[in-house]
Parts: structure tokens; sequence; C-alpha cells
């Protein structure tokens, strides 16, 4: 019996595993939306809820990983509309996963944080499909399904949103955009 199968019969082992397995790419994946790491575990965690409860929802007709990202993709749209403005994206920045080791050498950590501070230039919708395609590795008919919109209209703002980060990112960096 496969894993959905498995939390449709409330199986909570199963739905354990789940969560393990798809927490960390929602967490980055909202906190590419909202901006408060707080509510990015609230939309994360209400993402998941839904997979709990409404487990005998999901057909098939896609994969899991498709469900869950459009599911957290609206909750995180509704939740930016409720979240205050922030006057400073340094919460953004602390919330999205970095590498920590002391020996990482200073170019990566600069790069990294080049990307962060020009990924923020972006609007939500530009930032969901940079980091759905570069992050998670999904393909554009996959991410119109997730964002609930055409394909081509995933590849336009594919287009517009490299345009965007190879403007605020400077020199070399822009090159491999």
């Amino acid at each position: 019996m496969g894993l959905v199968a498995a939390v449709r019969a409330r199986d909570l082992r199963a739905f354990e595993q789940l969560y393990r397995r798809y927490q960390p790419r929602l967490a980055r994946f909202v906190g590419t939306l909202v901006r408060s790491p707080a509510l990015v575990e609230e939309v994360v965690n209400d993402t998941l809820m839904v997979l709990w409860q409404k487990a005998g929802d999901f057909t098939g007709a896609s994969r899991l990983s498709t469900w869950l990202f459009a599911i957290a993709y609206r909750k995180a749209i509704r939740a930016r509309n409720r979240e205050p403005v922030a006057s400073e994206d340094a919460a953004v920045l602390e919330a999205l996963p970095h590498d920590s080791r002391a020996d990482a050498p200073l170019a990566q950590h600069r790069t990294r944080e080049g990307l962060q501070r020009a990924m923020q230039t972006l609007s939500a919708d530009h930032r969901a499909v940079v980091d759905l395609t570069y992050f998670h590795e999904i393909g554009y008919r996959e991410i119109a399904e997730i964002l609930g919109c055409p394909v081509d209209t995933v590849k336009t703002r594919m287009f517009h949103a490299r345009r965007q980060l190879r403007r605020a990112m400077a020199g070399e960096l822009a090159d491999w955009i």
C-alpha cells in the first residue's frame, strides 16, 4: 500500500514519512512567497494538514508533490495578503536555507546572498516560478498546474524573472542566469 493510501486509512506513520519528505521543500518554496518565518511554518503545516484531512481527494491525476505545491501556493498567497508589510527583507533571507559550515568559501556565501537579494526584487509570482524551476527542478507544465495558469504564462514569468535577475545581479553572477 502506498503512503497516500496509508494516510487515507489514517496511518500516522505514513503521514509522518510524507511530512518529513515534503516539509523542507514546501518551507523553502513558501519562504519565497511570504516574509515571516512563523507564517511560513503556518502555511506549510496547514498544507500538510490538508494532506492528512483530504488524502481521499488526491486522485493521482498529478504527482503528489504537484498537488501539495498547488495547495501551498494558494495558502501562501492568501497568507501574504494578510501579512503586514515588512520594512526589511532580512526575515526572508534568514528563513531561506543556507550552508552554515564554517569552511564554506566566502565567494559561495556572497553568491548565495546576492541571489537571495536579487530574488527579493521579483514579484511573488516570478519568485514562485524561479524557485520551482531551479530549486525544486519542476517542469513548466507542472508549475502551470501548481500555479493554476497556462504554460505560456509560466514561460513569460520566467522570461521576465530572468531579465530582472540579470539586472539585479551585477557582474559575473548575471552571466549564469
